[in-house]
């Protein structure tokens, strides 16, 4: 018997129902042509959306849930409200947006065996990396050089 805790689901006397380790079949076979070129330019447009769906994390997201919660601070005159409407619903859409994107990785796997390639683990890592490299690079410019230059381009009356 096995006790490796990867084997039996971290339980070291048995394995407890649904996680059992995958096993994949035969190594896919490589398709050659039309096919393999069109599978690989799904693959990638795939992993393209799947990025950006992830660098709305840094920006987007957030900025939306703060206007909604300013929009019911606006209308209410509660401080406790807005914050509970945006951190909460900031929350909840982050939430969704990272089982969109474990979703979306599945069927990046998926493709990419459909195309040939022995794909056994998917992209979330890496693109959500280069995605939080990206966000930060470009809120660290927003915040130097847009946010800096603020009180200067709103306007002074109404």
């Amino acid at each position: 018997m096995r006790t490796d805790p990867t084997d039996t689901g971290g339980l070291f006397v048995s394995r407890r129902p649904g996680t059992r380790p995958v096993r994949y079949r035969d190594a896919p076979l490589r398709r050659e042509g039309k096919r393999r070129v069109l599978d690989q330019l799904v693959a990638g447009s795939i992993l393209v959306f799947e990025g950006l769906v992830a660098v709305t994390f840094w920006g987007p997201i957030p900025m939306a849930w703060l206007w909604i919660g300013a929009q019911a601070k606006h209308q209410t005159g509660s401080i406790s409200l807005f914050i509970v409407v945006a951190f909460l619903g900031m929350l909840l859409t982050l939430l969704a947006g990272l089982a969109l994107m474990r979703r979306i990785d599945q069927f990046w796997i998926l493709v990419r065996r459909a195309a040939g390639h022995d794909q056994r683990k998917g992209a979330i890592g890496p693109v959500f990396a280069a995605a939080s490299i990206i966000g930060a690079t470009l809120f660290t410019i927003w915040l130097l050089f847009i946010a800096g230059l603020g009180p200067s381009l709103a306007p002074t009356q109404l």
